[in-house]
């Protein structure tokens, strides 16, 4: 397995053929261009769920994640920010359908290197549902300003580790 020993993996979830889900995939591959000569920084956008995320977080120091969020008590653009604390982790649940709550505790129980350093952006959409490759109009129109959120963190984490 490749590891990512002191980088900063920047994860996208989401599905870009679903109007809104598609937030956290369009975000990273912004901040992927915006980031392109800096080191230190992995950038993955995927539609993957589970297990599959296993490979791609572990090895990493910090994680960094950006998904959509439909919780109906917020405008859509809205960005709910957490740590690992504020994931679910659900004991019980299927391997297929494991969150990354779940993710993190199971790669720590089988000795993987996780990150240690977890933020979780959740971005607020209004459909998720919907076919569709464009987001809803006023999440289209908070875009710019969520990218510049995540990109400020980046940012902040960038110069955290260059300093330690």
């Amino acid at each position: 397995m490749e590891t990512h020993r002191g980088k900063i993996l920047v994860l996208g979830l989401g599905n870009d053929i679903l109007t809104d889900d598609g937030v956290g995939l369009m975000v990273v591959r912004a901040l992927r261009e915006r980031f392109a000569k800096e080191a230190g920084v992995d950038f993955v956008d995927t539609t993957e769920m589970g297990l599959a995320l296993l490979d791609e977080i572990s090895g990493h120091d910090g994680l960094l994640l950006v998904d959509s969020v439909q919780t109906g008590k917020a405008e859509p653009g809205t960005i709910h920010e957490t740590g690992e604390e504020g994931l679910k982790v659900l004991p019980g649940m299927s391997p297929h359908f494991l969150g990354v709550g779940e993710i993190l505790v199971l790669g720590r129980r089988l000795g993987q290197p996780m990150p240690a350093r977890v933020k979780i952006f959740a971005i607020e959409v209004a459909d998720p549902f919907t076919l569709g490759t464009k987001l809803t109009p006023r999440l289209e129109a908070a875009l710019p300003e969520i990218i510049e959120r995540v990109s400020s963190e980046l940012r902040q984490w960038l110069q955290s580790t260059a300093h330690s």
